[in-house]
C-alpha cells in the first residue's frame, strides 16, 4: 500500500512538474501576443467636419471612434461589470469561482454550455485569439490574462475593451455606439440606454435594436434589475428605467451628408491610413450653404428640361467660395452622385465661352485703355492654313448683329463677340499672352482667346473670379482647413493668394460685370436687395452654358453642359441655363445670412466722368479720353 501511494505521489508529482512545464512552454510561446494590447492602436475612424463643426461624413474599415477612460460614465461601468464580470476589481484576471461553476456545467452537458470569461479574457479572444470553445484556446487565454493583469491597470484593461468590442450594426467601441444608436455623446445618456449598450457584446446580432428593439430591452432591463440586487441601483432609479423606451437611431455608417466634397477632401489629403489613422479633418465647407448649392443647380437642371431638353447626359456643377479666403463653402459635382460620382466642379476641363471676357478687358484696361474706349463690333473674315488646306474663320455675335461701334463698358455688358475680337487684336497677342500669365493656363496662340477657347474646370474659374470679388488679389480655393490627430494639428491649410492687377484696376471690372447682370447678358442673375456681378458663358453650338459671378462677399460658378460634348440645345445660353440657378443661390442664401454685406465698395483710386451725359468710372491707369478720336486709335471716344 505504502509503495502505490508512493508511486502516487510520484505520478502526482511528475504530473504537475510535467502541467507547469507545459504551462510554461505554452506562455513562452504566446507572451509577445499580448503587444498589440499594451501597444493599444485600434484602428479609428476617421471624421470630417464642416466649419461649423457639424459631421459631414465617416470614413472607416472599422467604424470607431475612440473614447477615453475619462469620457466614460461610471455607471457604464457599472452596468458592464454587474452583467459580464461582477468580481472584475477584485481578481487578477481569472474568476476561479466562475471557472469552476462553469465546469460542473461542462460535465453535466457534457459540451461547453457556458463560459467563465473575465473582461481580461474577453479582451484578449476579440483582440487577439479566436472564439473556438476549445481547451488550448482557453489555456491560452488563462495565462495572457494573468499576464495582461500584470502590466495594465484595471482602467486600462476598460478603456480598451470598450473601444475594442464590437456592438452590432458595424460600430465598434462603446462611444460609436452611443452616437449611432442614440444620437448621445456619452455624458448624456441614461440608465437604460447605458444597459441597452452593455447587452450587445454577448450577441451584437441579436439584440442589435434597429432589429430586435424588443430583445434588446429585455436585456437591458436584465442588466438594470442585476444592477438593482447588487445595490448598485435604488428601487426608484430601478422603476424609471425599466419604463423606459429609448429612440433608437438606423442611420448609415458613412454618414456622407455631401459625397462630392468628400472625395475632394480626399483628393486634397492622400493619406494612406486615412481610413483607420482616426484623422479629424477640418474643412471650409457649410452644409447649409452646400444643401442651398445642391437645390439651385438642381433647380436650374430641371428648368432646362421643363424647356423639352433631352435629359441624357445632362449635368452641371456649382462651387461658393468666400471673398479673401478662398475658403469653399460648398462643392457640387453633380446632379446626382449615385448615378455618377464624377466631380465636375474638379475633374472636368471645359470652354468658359464669354465668361473668359472679363480676363481680356481687365488686360485691356491695364493696357491703358477706358471704360469708354470704343471698340469696332463689325464683322470679319479671318482666313489661315490647317496642313495644306486654306480655311476661313467668319465669327459672328450671338444675334448675328453688330453696333459698329461700342464702347469697351458696353462691349463686355453685352458680351459682344466681334468687339471683343478686335480688342484682342488690337492689344496685340504677346501683349495679351502676358496679361494673362497669372492665370497659369495656356493660351491659344490666335484670336480664339477672344471666345474662350481654353480648358478650364468651375474650380478654376472660382480662382480667377476671385481676382474680381477681392478687388485684384487671387485667391487659391481651399476645402480643408485643418487635419487633427490625436487631438493636435498635425496639418494646417493656409490661404494662398497672388497679385492680379491694383485693386482700382479690378473695381473698374466689377462695376462692369455689376451692369452686366443688371441690364446685360446676365440679367436672368439679378436678386432684389443685394448687388450682384458676373458673367454668362456660352460656347460654339450651347456645348456649354455657364455663369460666373460673386456679391460683395461670396462668389459662384455655375456650369451645365452634356459628359459627351453634345449641344444641350438650341437656345439654352448661360443666362438661360446657368444664371437662373446662380439667382435661386442668392436668393436663398440672402435668407439664410441676412448680415452679409449687400453693396460693393469702391476704391479710393476709381473716380467717375461723364461723356456725352453717360457717366464712366476711371482710374489714373484706364483715363477717360477728353474728346472723340479716330476710329483707328486704340483710345476712341
Amino acid at each position: 500500500m505504502m509503495k502505490l501511494f508512493k508511486i502516487f505521489l510520484w505520478l502526482l508529482g511528475a504530473t504537475i512538474i510535467a502541467s507547469i512545464g507545459f504551462l510554461i512552454y505554452i506562455y513562452s510561446e504566446i507572451r509577445h501576443d499580448i503587444k498589440p494590447l499594451i501597444e493599444y492602436e485600434p484602428k479609428l475612424t476617421t471624421t470630417i467636419y464642416d466649419r461649423n463643426g457639424e459631421l459631414i461624413a465617416n470614413l472607416f474599415e472599422e467604424h470607431r471612434v475612440y473614447a477615453t477612460i475619462d469620457e466614460i460614465p461610471g455607471r457604464l461601468i457599472e452596468a458592464l461589470v454587474a452583467i459580464e464580470d461582477t468580481k472584475f476589481y477584485e481578481h487578477s484576471g481569472i474568476n476561479f469561482d466562475a471557472i469552476i461553476r462553469a465546469a460542473i456545467k461542462v460535465i453535466q452537458a457534457r459540451a461547453f454550455v457556458e463560459g467563465a470569461s473575465t473582461i481580461t479574457q474577453q479582451l484578449i479572444k476579440t483582440n487577439i485569439l479566436t472564439r473556438d470553445k476549445k481547451i488550448m484556446r482557453k489555456i491560452k487565454e488563462a495565462l495572457l490574462a494573468l499576464r495582461l493583469e500584470t502590466i495594465l491597470t484595471k482602467d486600462q484593461i476598460l478603456e480598451r475593451y470598450l473601444n475594442e468590442i464590437y456592438f452590432g450594426h458595424g460600430y465598434y467601441g462603446v462611444k460609436t455606439a452611443a452616437k449611432g444608436y442614440f444620437n448621445k455623446e456619452l455624458r448624456d445618456l441614461n440608465l437604460k440606454e447605458v444597459a441597452m449598450l452593455v447587452s450587445l457584446p454577448r450577441a451584437p446580432s441579436y439584440y442589435d435594436p434597429t432589429k430586435r428593439y424588443d430583445e434588446n430591452l429585455r436585456r437591458a432591463n436584465s442588466v438594470i434589475t442585476r444592477m438593482r440586487d447588487l445595490g448598485w441601483v435604488d428601487e426608484k432609479g430601478y422603476l424609471e428605467a425599466i419604463q423606459m423606451r429609448p429612440t433608437v437611431y438606423d442611420q448609415t455608417l458613412s454618414q456622407n451628408k455631401a459625397p462630392y466634397v468628400v472625395d475632394q477632401v480626399l483628393r486634397t489629403i492622400n493619406y494612406e491610413d486615412i481610413r483607420s489613422g482616426g484623422y479629424v479633418i477640418e474643412t471650409t465647407i457649410d452644409l447649409a450653404t452646400q444643401d442651398l448649392a445642391t437645390q439651385a443647380l438642381r433647380y436650374g437642371y430641371e428648368q432646362i428640361l421643363a424647356r423639352d431638353v433631352n435629359a441624357t447626359g445632362l449635368n452641371g456643377a456649382m462651387v461658393i467660395t468666400q471673398k479673401d479666403s478662398g475658403d469653399i463653402l460648398a462643392m457640387v459635382g453633380g446632379i446626382d452622385y449615385q448615378q455618377s460620382n464624377f466631380n465636375r466642379a474638379v475633374q472636368s476641363r471645359r470652354q468658359p465661352g464669354s465668361s473668359f471676357k472679363p480676363f481680356i478687358y481687365q488686360s485691356a484696361l491695364n493696357l491703358g485703355y477706358s471704360t469708354a474706349s470704343a471698340l469696332h463690333d463689325v464683322a470679319r473674315t479671318y482666313e489661315f492654313e490647317k496642313g495644306d488646306e486654306e480655311l476661313k474663320w467668319q465669327p459672328q455675335n450671338y444675334g448675328r448683329d453688330f453696333a459698329g461701334l461700342v464702347t469697351l463698358k458696353d462691349a463686355l455688358i453685352f458680351s459682344k463677340n466681334l468687339a471683343t475680337i478686335n480688342l484682342v487684336q488690337s492689344i496685340g497677342f504677346n501683349n495679351l499672352k502676358r496679361e494673362l500669365e497669372p492665370l497659369h493656363i495656356d493660351i491659344p496662340p490666335n484670336l480664339s482667346v477672344a471666345l474662350g477657347n481654353v480648358a478650364v474646370s468651375p474650380l478654376q474659374m472660382v480662382e480667377f473670379y476671385s481676382a474680381f470679388i477681392n478687388y485684384g488679389s487671387m485667391t487659391e480655393p481651399r476645402i480643408v482647413s485643418k487635419v487633427y490627430k490625436k487631438g493636435k494639428i498635425i496639418k494646417e491649410f493656409s490661404t494662398k493668394k497672388r497679385f492680379y492687377t491694383s485693386s482700382d484696376q479690378a473695381y473698374l471690372m466689377v462695376d462692369i460685370l455689376k451692369e452686366a447682370v443688371e441690364r446685360g447678358t446676365g440679367r436672368s442673375a439679378r436678386v432684389a436687395g443685394i448687388e450682384l456681378a458676373g458673367k454668362t458663358g456660352t460656347t460654339n453650338d450651347n456645348v456649354d452654358t455657364w455663369f460666373c459671378g460673386f456679391s460683395p462677399t461670396v462668389q459662384a460658378v455655375v456650369w451645365y453642359g452634356r459628359d459627351d460634348n453634345q449641344p444641350i440645345g438650341r437656345y439654352e445660353t448661360g443666362g438661360q441655363t446657368a444664371a437662373p440657378a446662380f439667382r435661386h443661390f442668392f436668393e436663398n442664401y440672402i435668407k439664410l445670412y441676412p448680415e452679409i454685406d449687400r453693396r460693393f465698395v469702391k476704391p479710393k483710386g476709381v473716380m467717375k466722368g461723364v461723356i456725352d451725359g453717360i457717366e464712366y468710372l476711371y482710374t489714373e491707369t484706364s483715363k477717360l479720353p477728353s474728346r472723340r478720336h479716330s476710329v483707328d486709335d486704340s483710345l476712341i471716344f
